[in-house]
C-alpha cells in the first residue's frame, strides 16, 4: 500500500535571523522541494505553510509561516519533513522510490524470485535497482526497457528479464 505522506527532507540548520531553516533534500533536488506550498512536520504530519523558498548550494532555504525567530527555527532542527503525494503529479513511467522499496523482483518468464528491492541508485544515465537476494547478495539491475518488463503495485512485484550474464 502506498503511503500518503513521503519523506522529502530534514531540517539541518537555521539560516540568518528571520526564522529561515536549511533543509537537506531527500528527493530529486532542492528545487523540487521548493515547489511545495505546504510541507508536513514529523510523523504526526503537522502542516507547515511555506512563505518563501530558495536553493543555495543544493540545500533548500525555507521560511515557514509563523516561524519568525532564530529560536523558533532552531527548535525545528533535525525535524523530518514530509510531502503529501496528492501535491505531485507524476508521469506514467515515474515512481516514488519509497513506493518501490520492498517490492519483490522476479523473472518475467520463469517467475524465479531474485529478491527484494532495497534502493534505487540514480546514476545519471539510468537508474539502477539494488536488489537483496535471499542469500544476502546485492544484485544491481539497470532500469532500462530491455530489462525492466513491468512494475505492478497491486501484486507488489517488479518483473525483469535480465541481460545475459547480469548476475554472474
Amino acid at each position: 500500500m502506498k503511503k500518503q505522506f513521503l519523506e522529502i527532507g530534514k531540517i539541518v540548520n537555521i539560516h540568518g535571523l528571520g526564522g529561515v531553516v536549511k533543509i537537506m533534500p531527500w528527493c530529486d533536488s532542492a528545487e523540487f522541494l521548493c515547489e511545495f506550498e505546504t510541507l508536513y512536520r514529523g510523523k504526526q504530519h503537522i502542516p507547515m505553510e511555506i512563505e518563501r523558498a530558495s536553493v543555495q548550494k543544493n540545500m533548500a532555504l525555507v521560511k515557514f509561516k509563523g516561524v519568525d525567530t532564530p529560536e523558533a527555527a532552531n527548535a525545528l532542527r533535525n525535524t523530518v519533513l514530509y510531502m503529501d503525494r496528492n501535491d505531485v503529479e507524476l508521469d506514467d513511467d515515474t515512481f516514488f522510490i519509497q513506493d518501490l522499496q520492498g517490492m519483490q523482483v522476479a523473472d518475467a518468464d520463469s517467475g524465479q524470485v531474485y529478491g527484494t528491492l532495497k534502493d534505487v541508485l540514480q546514476t545519471g544515465a539510468n537508474d539502477v535497482y539494488e536488489v537483496e537476494a535471499p542469500d544476502g547478495r546485492l544484485l544491481l539491475v539497470p532500469v532500462i526497457p530491455q530489462v525492466v518488463v513491468s512494475i505492478d503495485f497491486e501484486s507488489d512485484r517488479i518483473l525483469i528479464r535480465p541481460l545475459e550474464g547480469l548476475f554472474d
